[in-house]
């Protein structure tokens, strides 16, 4: 599995076939069968296994330890982001790769890096309810398309991507605050 994971998040899934995983993890051809059926399932369980690294041990824990502001955790995310854009092994996201090589909506792994991607959203949406966000459905989705956005660019070779990411986001984040007040402003209701 380790060396799995290593192969398809810095090369895709499609480029790497069952005999490069065997020869990096050393395993004979039957081991490797008899723990997983088909290649298939061995890139089911590395996004399974890229959820629990990369979603939730590094982006939501990280995001977390670095902010206790609901607000400025949204924010963290591109902080995050801008560290790893600027490392040498950065490799992007491995849902979106894998959505890409797989284009087909009822295919078995799309369907599965989608899922692995809403999940990402739901973690935004929560980030949002706790910020008191108007609508959290909204900016969650608005959220995630920045992220993903600035992984794309990140991967063009934009390094200051998460910084320009941050900036908008700073954006969404002022019209939502405005779009979610209930009460009325005393010095507009005053006139």
């Amino acid at each position: 599995m380790a060396a799995a994971y290593e192969l398809f998040a810095h090369n895709g899934v499609q480029a790497v076939g069952i005999d490069a995983i065997i020869e990096r993890s050393g395993v004979a051809r039957q081991t490797l069968y008899r723990h997983f059926g088909s290649k298939q399932e061995l890139v089911l369980a590395f996004l399974e296994r890229r959820e629990e690294l990369w979603t939730y041990g590094w982006l939501a824990a990280e995001v977390r330890r670095r902010e206790r502001d609901p607000r400025r955790r949204l924010l963290a995310i591109f902080d995050v982001f801008d560290e790893w854009f600027r490392r040498p092994d950065f490799e992007g996201c491995s849902f979106i790769n894998v959505m890409l090589e797989h284009p087909a909506a009822d295919h078995p792994l799309h369907v599965a890096a989608a899922g692995y991607l809403a999940r990402i959203r739901g973690f935004l949406e929560e980030l949002a309810t706790d910020a008191g966000i108007g609508d959290p459905a909204s900016l969650a989705r608005e959220w995630h398309i920045l992220m993903k956005g600035s992984i794309v660019a990140a991967g063009e070779g934009d390094v200051d991507a998460g910084r320009r990411a941050q900036r908008i986001g700073r954006v969404l984040l002022a019209q939502a605050g405005a779009s979610d007040r209930t009460d009325p402003d005393p010095v507009t209701a005053a006139v």
